[in-house]
């Protein structure tokens, strides 16, 4: 198929890219301008590359033309600073949005397929595992973006026809994630415990998360492009939850040394926990986490000491 992956030269969607390589799929990437796409994607000739403005109607039209499933990847905010400007969350994130699914059912695009969080749209647990059931009382406003989105997205199906799927992330990981960027615990504490560097945590280490490799997670993303049934929404995670103290007494085993930590006052939007029911995505879209904590940690790593001097 021909598939268009809007933020596709970052983390998530550069694995995709691979992913859908791997698999026959026909790839177009729309990203900023500048952005380089990583070395093993960068010489691949089946990659069709645009550069773009996501808000630029014009820019991401010639993207989406001539594509029958797009990937939405993008999301110009991140949750832990979408609270200190909700107005711009608004404005480039769900308007963005609008447009682009204006620009997909005008130009006969069969499928969009959305990347959710379910780190935020929840809220507040009341019970655990958190299924897609739950209700939706996010803390963020990143959390309100993406299920906004995701209505806006049963709305273009019931009126226009537009299918969908969305996937609600948990924390994904893995090799190539930017530890620049500041997001993603995983990715950020090996980075500097492989440098000797100090851990800074929010809060004393209880907070539980749920963590996903990043090629269980595209896995999921290439099993919903055929995805037929009424269900629309699906967590995916590994249906388990880590502590952060849990995260660095494993890396302390891997690296076979303690690493130095600095506990740092509470957040009020982080939840104690949050860990994903995955039954609904194991019955209905035959998808599964396969990698454990313990091997995509050491995958990860290994990546992180072949790339040292690299740009992260």
């Amino acid at each position: 198929m021909k598939c268009l992956i809007l933020g596709g030269a970052g983390f998530i969607g550069s694995h995709l890219a691979q992913g859908l390589l791997a698999e026959g799929h026909q790839v177009r990437i729309f990203d900023r301008p500048n952005l380089l796409l990583p070395a093993e994607l960068r010489a691949d000739p089946r990659i069709e590359w645009f550069e773009g403005d996501f808000l630029n109607q014009d820019e991401l039209a010639l993207a989406v033309v001539g594509s029958e499933v797009v990937f939405h990847l993008v999301s110009a905010t991140l949750p832990k600073s979408s609270n200190d400007n909700p107005v711009y969350d608004v404005e480039s994130n769900i308007i963005g949005t609008l447009r682009l699914l204006d620009i997909a059912r005008l130009n006969g695009v069969r499928r969009v397929i959305f990347a959710s969080s379910g780190g935020t749209v929840y809220g507040l647990p009341q019970s655990l595992p958190i299924a897609e059931s739950h209700p939706t009382q996010p803390l963020v406003s990143y959390g309100i973006a993406k299920l906004a989105i995701e209505k806006y997205l049963h709305m273009y199906q019931e009126l226009h026809g537009l299918e969908y799927c969305v996937l609600r992330l948990a924390n994904p990981f893995g090799e190539r994630q930017r530890v620049s960027a500041a997001q993603g615990a995983v990715a950020v504490f090996l980075h500097r415990a492989l440098h000797g560097e100090t851990i800074h945590i929010w809060g004393d280490g209880s907070v539980r998360r749920d963590y996903i490799y990043i090629k269980d997670a595209i896995s999921a993303f290439i099993k919903a492009m055929s995805w037929q049934g009424s269900q629309r929404v699906f967590n995916i995670g590994s249906g388990q939850g880590l502590s952060l103290n849990d995260i660095l007494a494993a890396m302390e085993k891997l690296l076979g040394r303690p690493v130095t930590r600095s506990y740092e006052p509470a957040r009020n939007f982080d939840v104690p926990v949050n860990v994903l029911d995955i039954s609904c995505a194991r019955q209905q879209l035959g998808w599964a986490p396969e990698v454990s904590f313990h091997d995509a940690l050491v995958n990860t790593l290994a990546w992180m000491r072949e790339n040292q001097h690299a740009e992260l």
